[in-house]
């Protein structure tokens, strides 16, 4: 019975706070601006001239966090705050409140559950989370923030013990106006979202945002270490990022099969689109069918198309209308069935990886334009349009094509015919 009525005054106590903080505000409403004392102000949320200063996260946490790990926003970067006057949604950069000082404390993971912004500073403060008798500090770092013109960042900060032990087994960052700062002036606290800490051992199982080429491909959202479908991809060869991504593009039903029906639809997009988010490097890859070399297809680290190069010049596989596609698109299978044979490079020595063993042709002398490869080499130069049919040994008279054109669309024709007697 004493237990029951003490949880019932408990769940009663944050509504009967609000109540009384309400009636309070209306009555000091009531009295009126002039006779507001300077004690009575910090318990406004909107200050004096009307204003409604709130702190807000600006940037999500990259989560989950460990002990002695940094604390970092999504993707590595950094956690942004920002001082903003509710009643406009503006950023507040040209007052005093814009440079004010902020202390970075723990809350409980439970704090404000119910997403209602009107909790008083009292409120807040009864949720600030110290550490464990006889541990370090729960938090360490750069623990005070200084706002530039209404925007901050935080520094080095790192948990020193997990969240296991505390009601909600959750943490919250908290921001509040340092002691002694904008004296008379209430600016409501910032919470970020509830967070699991978990001890640094966990870190060995933690995915990578985003994942590196070379990395082991259950660091990839959906693939649990040694789980099922760690296993099946191991068993087919596919040990890191890069062997996954380059089957996504060479024949992504292929790698479909082998994950199996475990594998939905909405986890296959997220796996791929996490992989996808791999940095790659520079690498380039030259597939040429015949030893003239005069025509190249160029890929990326991944095996997917980059471009083409025909008659020593470079065209970007964006410029490539469809009908030119088709040639080329039956280039870049027979060059994954003969990848022994493709010639890897980067952007600066594809002109090298074009002339090395072209036994002299006739191209050789000729610059090649790579200005500002790879992003956007030559993206003004279309390729000539190239018909399907099999171009004659005369350029047509009433085709629309010039001889340049004409040339083009024979040497990739010839080009197919070489790659499918090899």
């Amino acid at each position: 019975m004493v237990d029951s009525l003490q949880k019932l005054c408990s769940s009663l106590e944050p509504i009967l706070r609000r109540v009384v903080s309400e009636e309070v505000e209306r009555a000091l409403a009531k009295l009126g601006p002039a006779k507001l004392t300077a004690k009575s102000s910090p318990k406004r949320i909107e200050g004096p001239d009307g204003r409604n200063l709130q702190l807000h996260f600006r940037s999500k946490l990259s989560l989950p966090l460990f002990t002695g790990g940094k604390v970092e926003g999504e993707q590595g970067a950094a956690v942004h705050i920002v001082l903003i006057d509710a009643n406009t949604g503006h950023i507040v950069t040209r007052s005093p409140e814009s440079s004010v000082q902020l202390d970075v404390v723990v809350l409980e993971g439970d704090f404000n559950n119910e997403n209602d912004d009107k909790w008083t500073q009292e409120e807040f403060d009864s949720q600030v989370v110290k550490e464990r008798e006889g541990k370090r500090p729960l938090l360490t770092g750069d623990l005070q923030v200084m706002l530039k013109e209404g925007v901050g960042t935080l520094g080095e900060l790192t948990f020193t013990d997990n969240s296991s032990w505390i009601r909600s087994r959750k943490f919250r960052l908290g921001l509040k106006v340092a002691s002694g700062s904008c004296e008379g002036i209430h600016i409501r606290e910032a919470r970020t979202e509830a967070f699991t800490v978990k001890d640094h051992r966990g870190e060995l199982y933690k995915k990578h945002y985003p994942p590196a080429l070379n990395d082991e491909v259950w660091r990839l959202e959906k693939i649990g270490k040694d789980g099922s479908f760690h296993k099946r991809l191991d068993k087919a060869r596919i040990f890191t990022v890069e062997d996954f991504l380059r089957l996504v593009v060479r024949d992504s039903q292929r790698l479909r099969n082998i994950l199996g029906s475990g594998m939905s639809d909405k986890m296959w997009d997220v796996l791929v689109e996490h992989a996808k988010t791999c940095v790659l490097s520079g690498k380039l890859y030259v597939y040429y069918p015949d030893d003239v070399r005069s025509v190249g297809i160029v890929f990326n680290k991944i095996s997917e198309l980059s471009g083409l190069i025909a008659n020593r010049q470079y065209y970007a596989a964006d410029s490539l209308s469809d009908n030119q596609k088709v040639y080329v698109d039956a280039l870049g299978k027979k060059a994954y069935e003969n990848w022994m044979h493709v010639i890897e490079c980067d952007g600066k020595s594809l002109i090298s990886c074009n002339e090395d063993d072209s036994g002299g042709a006739s191209q050789a002398n000729a610059p090649m334009d790579l200005q500002g490869y790879p992003s956007s080499i030559n993206q003004h130069q279309t390729l000539p349009s190239l018909f399907v049919q099999v171009p004659s040994e005369q350029p047509p008279m009433d085709s629309g094509l010039n001889v340049g054109e004409w040339r083009l669309g024979l040497m990739l024709h010839q080009s197919m015919h070489i790659a499918s007697l090899n």
